[in-house]
């Protein structure tokens, strides 16, 4: 029988990437997301819409198990704190934060009744160093970071891991969609700007989607059993600098 594996913003990026491989593994992988996918089962939701995302981990988990929750779903938003509304604060911790508070608690009383389960929250980079002009991302990224720990430690007597997933500079339509607004607003090349994020790593490269799929893969096995309240850098060697 196949496990069951939920993710919100499973349709493009590195949540897309997840799906594939997990289907690939004998996964049935339900995949909230508002732009709809033709990998994995898709469901229409809104993260942000707390009652929402309830009502759709509910059904799912009526009449069988959850296994596997990652909570990917996000927004990027580049300004420093001078330059951040409450409109865009808000609009930040909405979606990054309060969405998966939404997925996670839902998902726990399956998880609880079966005594098992994998947590997997795409924190960042930046929950463990700062950049610049990334006020809000960088502040939800920490929290998701946090939020990752303390659920490990409410729920270990469950058997239930939780950890956190922090890529580095990943290629994304997110990143390509940053990119170019960065060089809209400034004026820049984006070939040399895209060489120049490429040089801050020091692999010299950026990582690839389906390389964080394969670490997300690895923490939702038993493999990673002993794994929990941990914050898994994948980041091409940035944050050791």
């Amino acid at each position: 029988m196949k496990k069951i594996c939920v993710i919100t913003g499973g349709s493009s990026g590195i949540g897309l990437s997840i799906v594939k491989l997990f289907e690939q593994n004998n996964y049935h992988v339900f995949n909230l997301d508002l732009s709809p996918s033709s990998f994995g089962e898709y469901c229409y939701c809104d993260v942000t819409n707390v009652s929402q995302v309830t009502d759709i981990i509910n059904n799912i988990s009526k009449d069988r198990s959850i296994d596997v929750l990652i909570s990917n779903a996000g927004i990027h938003f580049s300004a420093n704190i001078e330059n951040t509304s409450e409109d865009d604060f808000d609009k930040v911790f909405n979606l990054n934060v309060k969405g998966a508070y939404a997925a996670i608690k839902a998902v726990l009383p399956s998880m609880k009744a079966k005594n098992n389960g994998a947590i997997i929250i795409m924190s960042s980079d930046q929950a463990l160093v700062a950049k610049h002009n990334s006020f809000a991302y960088n502040l939800s990224k920490a929290a998701l970071a946090s939020m990752a720990k303390t659920t490990a430690l409410d729920y270990a007597t469950f058997n239930i891991r939780a950890n956190a997933v922090c890529p580095g500079t990943i290629e994304t339509p997110l990143y390509h969609h940053a990119i170019n607004n960065y060089c809209q607003k400034s004026g820049a090349d984006k070939a040399k700007t895209h060489k120049e994020e490429e040089s801050l790593q020091p692999l010299n490269r950026l990582g690839q989607p389906e390389e964080v799929a394969e670490l997300v893969l690895f923490l939702a096995s038993d493999k990673a059993k002993f794994i929990t309240g941990s914050l898994q850098v994948i980041d091409g060697g940035y944050t050791a600098q």
